[in-house]
């Protein structure tokens, strides 16, 4: 992989010949006093003929001169000098890599665009007042086999060739997989390896008021197994793993033999493991803050554990990094006074500063050009350019329109009302191209085209190029780029919202769209320069004093939800007080809104305002106002910065619970090197169970996101490449499981018809092709995707079959490949095709997020957010909750499709499970709460109106909703703007449960509307939360966020702004609204039985 393969269209070629003729290889020149000469010795690659001692050169090269340009002079110096002329005619400077050493590692000085006097090793060598400092000019080498033989293997992995580079305008990806080196090595090095090996899985949220209740005198029992014996202790819930050690082995220190433990052996060679799981208790955590132990006593369950080995550590060793280190300086230009071309000698100049650069923006569109044309010939076509910043939009121009034919010319200039030296960092250019009918259409200039009434255009495809590019330099010269298109009816949707902000281009070259455009070319690079931050500008304190008037307008303001939209006049006020604002952590989302991105003096304000926010630094972490800065409306770097500054004090249990948006939010980073990305690459090397989790939730962009997958890869390559061997071997494994059932399942489709039912005879072709992959190449045991603690082993094949769905998933049982489990107990699995599961986890992990917050309340809620995920394009996995039924099948069951009209159906079936009166007792309550529970979660998401193929339930009394992803692709239809829907699922056999029919009440209803309000009320105090995860999901997840009332729609739900009382009357009014509309639903179930108007559903039960 050649790092100087690709050249950056910056500098014309004629102009850098031209100018490298002229320069002296040593820099002497009086005209130079106000440059800074920089005295470097760099050790050549050749020797000295004599004493074969590698040749050196001193040279003195001006500050700022570019690191290609020192290369240059040090190749002529040497054809000059060197007794090896030969060698230096025979090679060039770009067959050749410069070294440093600091602090014992090799550095390689990476980008040749780089000035030289901002170089890291630069910097270095004044901290330790060196005069002269040392670089090597090292030849690059070719990868050995091994090292290339280990990038196949992570290609395989990662599902994408991160080494192809024929689909990128620049090097971004070479560059951003270096410099993740550095990071990547610090946090291996940096981690402990007996910690990491073991991952132990803890919390340190308070213990919830009802689980308290279910422990007596803060002591609780536990069972230590070994081999064929076990013991059962008493051990507080505040002893630490290491003390129940060290008590127990005091208690057995005379009966060591009987559970074969060798006399020489202590407590530390041995550690708790869970029963049948690879789950560790361990460390300096007390007992009672594990999530396995916390989950026990929530379900009333022994604790079972294992007296086993440790892992070993060696076993997470890492591949030898292959590259030398890229320090973070690399890529970064100077300061504006470095790169400011006034008072400089115009001979000496090598880099413009583009605050320099006072013209307007121009782009000239050239033309487009399509393989195929759209069937309407009909059509006029135009071009509309705009230049974006997060969502604002800082200026926008567009072509006359022309008839729409294969290839359209413009050949036009369109010069924008913004300064060059106004772009700002993360600036695209976003071109779109729209089509209207032939008649006479408007070509204003200003008007965006949806907002011309009398012309209907349509938008068919958009392309995004960022204007400064990772380096810092404006981009320049021609570009043909590839674009994407939109998606038409009845076409795959995909996630439209957030891949409309990619500055990838289209991969597939052949058949896109391809727009033809040039940027002003100069002579040499243009660098946005860093910003110094000086104490106060004179004159932007002066409005600091505030009215009272005005301070209360400010801070009702600052109170409102992220969803209200600021007047003008909002953000004048904001900004004006700026200074007042900055004191309150709540305002910075809206604040930062409030900022002009495309005026450079305000930009430059901006950084000096946020150099004070020692009170965003001092306060609590709010992750939903961090998550704001993080959403689509955002594309400052030191902005998102700011935002994963915050985030680096969450434990690792609240970045799992988050991770899934957090990945998501990747997707508004305007490059792939970001603070976020760094963020997510350092937990994920820091613990197994994050790791485990970014690898699938990565994986599964790449496999259906083409927008973003360069930029996943990125990351997923960093983290593969840190994440140790045994990690790697248990990747292998699940992708090889993956792969292999996929290819049974697109079998079975092949032979079964693409109705619902399944024959007998499709049940036995695939039992025999399950006998013939566990006999070959199935691996013996793998990690379970959604629940990495379990290793699922050898299949049962006589009860694997084909689910009847359209979709023909699998219904796979899996024996438990770890001998410690207690019960015989599978491990079920559905295999499916043919669904984004990607919706399903998005709303799955905003459930668990709820559950948390409950917990938080010591409300406990009883939801089952089931494991599921994506594993590749419509590929994933759900797991078979043990013991559970559609509410469509016990109805059907019972009394054929009448049983929709039967309310003591559902009382009857629970009645039979639980024939002990107390556990049938315990199942009415258990059902209480969950029903609570889902009401309120999905009536807050907009997806409350369910069927009753989607609603499951335990025989422990359980309810719980399934298979969201089918709502969420029709959403326009699901959110509660229709008034013909429930609000939520509450019908007559429910209520039938809570002792409770028609208008009556029962103690049990009572129950259920207490804990309905009160789950309700606790999610409205963390509404900013829920509204950005809620708003991040109609982005990234939804295949059309047609309208801004979409996500509106939670600001409803959650009565944005009313008091609480106001709030509790609303949602006992929603149950009122079910128990009248109670029987519309059961309506609508009847219908759907008899009819058998399946959607297409996956029904969880056998």
């Amino acid at each position: 992989m050649e790092l100087g393969d690709y050249e950056q269209p910056v500098v014309m070629r004629e102009e850098n010949k031209r100018r490298r003729r002229r320069m002296k290889p040593h820099c002497t020149s009086g005209n130079l006093s106000s440059m800074e000469l920089i005295s470097i010795e760099f050790i050549l690659p050749t020797s000295n003929k004599h004493t074969k001692v590698p040749e050196m050169m001193l040279l003195e090269i001006a500050g700022n001169c570019t690191v290609e340009q020192m290369k240059a002079q040090i190749w002529m110096r040497a054809i000059e000098m060197s007794q090896t002329t030969d060698f230096y005619h025979v090679f060039s400077p770009d067959q050749f890599i410069l070294q440093y050493q600091k602090k014992g590692q090799w550095y390689e000085i990476y980008d040749k665009h780089q000035v030289l006097q901002t170089l890291d090793c630069i910097l270095y060598w004044k901290v330790l007042q060196k005069k002269v400092g040392k670089i090597y000019v090292v030849q690059k080498q070719k990868p050995s086999e091994e090292v290339q033989e280990f990038q196949r293997q992570l290609n395989d992995l990662i599902g994408y060739d991160v080494t192809d580079v024929s689909n990128v305008h620049d090097d971004e990806l070479e560059f951003t997989r270096r410099r993740l080196v550095t990071p990547r090595m610090i946090e291996v090095a940096c981690r402990d390896p007996k910690l990491y090996a073991m991952h132990p899985w803890t919390t340190s949220k308070p213990l919830p008021e009802y689980l308290f209740k279910k422990i007596t005198n803060n002591n609780i029992f536990i069972i230590i197994h070994r081999g064929t014996t076990s013991q059962k202790i008493k051990v507080s819930i505040d002893d630490t793993p290491d003390m129940i050690l060290h008590s127990f082995f005091t208690k057995m220190a005379k009966k060591k033999s009987l559970m074969d433990i060798p006399e020489d052996h202590s407590e530390l060679d041995f550690v708790l493991r869970i029963c049948g799981r690879d789950e560790y208790i361990t460390g300096e955590t007390p007992i009672k803050d594990f999530h396995w132990i916390r989950q026990c006593l929530k379900n009333s369950e022994e604790i079972h554990l294992v007296l086993d080995n440790p892992p070993d550590p060696r076993e997470d060793e890492v591949q030898k990094e292959e590259w030398p280190l890229v320090d973070d300086c690399t890529g970064v230009t100077g300061y504006h006074e470095q790169l400011t071309i006034d008072g400089k000698d115009h001979e000496r100049v090598f880099t413009i500063s583009l605050w320099d650069c006072n013209r307007k923006f121009r782009v000239k569109i050239v033309g487009i050009d399509i393989p195929v044309l759209p069937r309407n010939t009909d059509l006029t076509v135009f071009v509309e350019a705009n230049i974006q910043h997060g969502q604002q939009l800082l200026s926008q121009r567009r072509t006359s329109s022309k008839p729409f034919t294969e290839e359209v010319l413009w050949n036009i200039w369109l010069e924008f009302d913004i300064r060059i030296k106004d772009l700002p960092k993360g600036a695209l250019l976003n071109l779109q191209i729209y089509c209207g009918k032939a008649q006479g259409l408007s070509t204003k200039t200003h008007e965006s085209p949806n907002s011309d009434s009398k012309c209907k255009t349509q938008l068919l495809y958009y392309v995004n190029l960022l204007l400064i590019d990772h380096r810092f330099l404006l981009r320049s010269g021609e570009y043909v780029l590839h674009m994407w298109k939109i998606p038409g009816k009845g076409e795959e949707q995909g996630s439209i919202n957030a891949d409309k902000l990619t500055s990838a281009t289209n991969p597939d070259k052949e058949n896109s769209m391809a727009i033809s455009i040039v940027l002003d070319k100069y002579c040499h690079p243009i660098a946005l320069p860093k910003h110094r931050i000086t104490s106060d500008l004179p004159g932007d304190r002066t409005r600091a004093e505030m009215p009272n008037q005005l301070r209360k307008q400010l801070e009702e303001i600052i109170a409102t939800d992220p969803l209200n939209p600021l007047s003008p006049e909002d953000k004048e006020l904001l900004w004006h007080f700026r200074y007042e604002s900055i004191k309150h952590p709540k305002a910075y989302p809206k604040l930062l809104s409030s900022v002009k991105w495309g005026q450079q003096e305000i930009v430059a304000k901006t950084y000096q305002l946020l150099a004070k926010k020692e009170v965003w630094d001092q306060s609590a972490l709010d992750v939903g106002l961090t998550m704001q800065l993080l959403d689509c409306n955002f594309s400052d770097e030191n902005v998102r910065a700011m935002a994963v500054q915050k985030l680096e004090s969450l434990e690792d249990d609240d970045v799992l619970h988050y991770l899934l948006q957090l990945v998501q939010a990747v997707k508004f980073e305007p490059y792939h090197d970001s603070a976020l990305a760094r963020f997510l690459l350092k937990r994920g090397l820091r613990n197994k169970r994050i790791g485990h989790f970014l690898f699938w939730f990565l994986r599964s962009e790449i496999a259906q996101s083409m927008h973003y997958q360069q930029r996943f890869a990125v990351i997923l390559e960093a983290y593969l490449r840190g994440c140790g061997k045994a990690m790697l071997q248990d990747f292998m494994k699940q992708v090889q499981v993956i792969e292999l059932l996929h290819k049974v399942t697109m079998e079975i489709k092949s032979v079964s018809a693409e109705k619902y039912d399944v024959t007998s005879q499709v049940i036995m072709q695939l039992r025999q092709k399950l006998e013939k992959l566990q006999s070959s190449n199935l691996p013996e045991s793998f990690r379970v995707p959604y629940d990495p603690g379990l290793r699922a082993g050898a299949l049962v094949i006589e009860k694997c079959k084909v689910m009847a769905s359209k979709k023909k998933p699998l219904w796979l049982e899996f024996k438990c490949a770890d001998p410690t489990a207690l019960s015989n107990e599978t491990i079920g699995i559905i295999f499916k095709h043919g669904d984004d599961l990607r919706q399903d986890m998005l709303i799955l992990q905003i459930l668990r997020i709820m559950e948390s917050i409950w917990e938080a309340e010591s409300l406990d809620l009883c939801l089952l957010p089931y494991g599921c995920i994506s594993t590749g394009n419509k590929i994933g996995m759900i797991e078979i909750v043990k013991d559970a039924t559609t509410i469509a099948k016990i109805q059907q069951s019972t009394v054929g499709n009448t049983g929709a009209f039967k309310d003591e159906i559902l009382n009857q079936w629970l009645k039979e499970r639980c024939v002990i009166e107390e556990k049938f007792q315990a199942a009415v309550e258990r059902f209480v709460y969950s029903c609570a529970g889902y009401c309120v979660a999905t009536f807050v998401l907009g997806i409350g109106d369910r069927h009753n193929d989607n609603i499951m339930i335990t025989e422990a009394g359980n309810l719980f909703h399934i298979d969201f992803g089918h709502i969420l692709g029709n959403y326009k239809s699901f959110l509660g703007i229709n008034k013909e829907r429930v609000p939520f699922v509450l019908t007559p056999d429910f209520l039938f449960v809570m002792g409770t029919s028609g208008k009556k009440t029962s103690v049990h209803f009572h129950k259920f509307q207490d804990v309905c309000v009160k789950a309700y009320l606790a999610l409205r105090h963390h509404t900013n939360l829920l509204i950005i995860l809620f708003s991040m999901m109609l982005m990234t997840g939804m295949p059309q966020l047609t309208s801004k009332e979409d996500i509106e729609y939670i600001r409803d739900a959650l009565t944005v702004g009313k008091s609480e009382e106001d709030a509790k009357k609303h949602f006992l009014d929603q149950i009122e609204v079910c128990r009248d509309k109670g029987w519309t639903v059961q309506f609508n179930w009847f219908l759907h039985l008899v009819l058998g108007i399946k959607q297409g559903v996956e029904k969880h039960s056998a």
